[in-house]
């Protein structure tokens, strides 16, 4: 399904840019107003606002279906890391090939935080079949694994047919 662009008095590619830049970078409308302008377009802030919520949802929807399938292994990780100038903990899921699936920054460094950060992932992505993790017990007990804190190293956890958890050692 195509973006319908039916009854605007603007050209596609003008009404896709200002939409692009005001998702894209954190400008008002009134700013984006002005950045039109130095662009030749005069458009008023308020038809600005009128096309990003009626077209950036359909933009959105037009992208997800053109997203490629992921691979059905992930490997996932979280780190601690500094984004401007604050420690936040960084999770991270990857596919098979390298790819990153999704992310999620975080204060705390917890269950709740590991298990929010699967729902997201698995809502974008879907349910995979194999899940590689580091030795994280907050991400093991997320996962649907158990956690043994005398192991070290990574674990992978499969879902079998009848959607049970199960532990490989890797």
């Amino acid at each position: 399904m195509a973006i319908d662009f039916k009854g605007v008095h603007y050209p596609k590619p003008v009404i896709l840019y200002a939409v692009f830049f005001y998702a894209r970078y954190a400008v008002s409308y009134r700013d984006l107003e002005e950045i039109m302008a130095e662009r030749g377009v005069q458009v008023d802030h308020a038809t600005l606002n009128r096309w990003v919520v009626k077209f950036s949802p359909q933009v959105a929807a037009q992208a997800q279906r053109r997203k490629q399938p992921t691979a059905n292994s992930w490997r996932v990780d979280e780190t601690y890391i500094r984004v401007k100038g604050r420690w936040t903990y960084l999770y991270r899921a990857v596919d098979r090939d390298g790819q990153t699936l999704d992310f999620m920054l975080s204060e705390r460094r917890d269950l709740a935080a590991a298990r929010r950060f699967f729902k997201q992932a698995i809502a974008a992505n879907g349910v995979p079949d194999r899940v590689v993790i580091d030795k994280s017990g907050k991400s093991r007990r997320a996962s649907g694994g158990e956690c043994d804190p005398e192991i070290h190293g990574q674990r992978a956890y499969s879902r079998n047919p009848a959607g049970q958890v199960s532990q490989q050692h890797s």
